[in-house]
């Protein structure tokens, strides 16, 4: 098991940016390949996957909602998982969550962990984000 902490929150108008960021710890095996992804949830919504990627390395994968937009990158040495969003817009704003799966293979698709990090039992606590008009 992962403990996954997420920052980067916050309000902005549309058109900003914001980064998020997910820091992993607690993985004692060293193994440090996960597929991990970014997820969004409101209270009138259901819970929606948003980017994905492997950090062994692969594809990414993103909702059709975010494409162009929004960017998922990782920095291995600091254990972080980020999410660039860019041009936001009102319908952006949700509770963000990061997600973690472990896996073994070398590399993996974007589709592939978001298979996978649909069955996630590693959450952070969340991050707002809060996009005006």
């Amino acid at each position: 098991q992962v403990r996954l902490v997420e920052s980067g929150g916050g309000s902005v108008q549309a058109g900003g940016s914001l980064r998020l960021s997910c820091t992993a710890s607690g993985d004692s095996s060293g193994r440090n390949r996960y597929c991990m992804g970014w997820f969004r949830q409101t209270s009138v919504k259901e819970r929606e996957l948003v980017a994905t990627l492997y950090t062994a390395g692969g594809t990414e994968y993103y909702a059709d909602s975010v494409k162009g937009r929004f960017t998922i990158s990782r920095d291995n040495a600091k254990n972080t998982v980020y999410l660039q969003m860019s041009s936001l817009k009102p319908e952006d704003t949700a509770m963000y969550y990061c997600a973690a799966v472990a896996r073994t293979g070398a590399r993996a698709s974007g589709d592939y962990c978001a298979n996978a990090l649909r069955a996630a039992s590693d959450w952070g606590q969340g991050t707002q984000v809060t996009v005006s008009s």
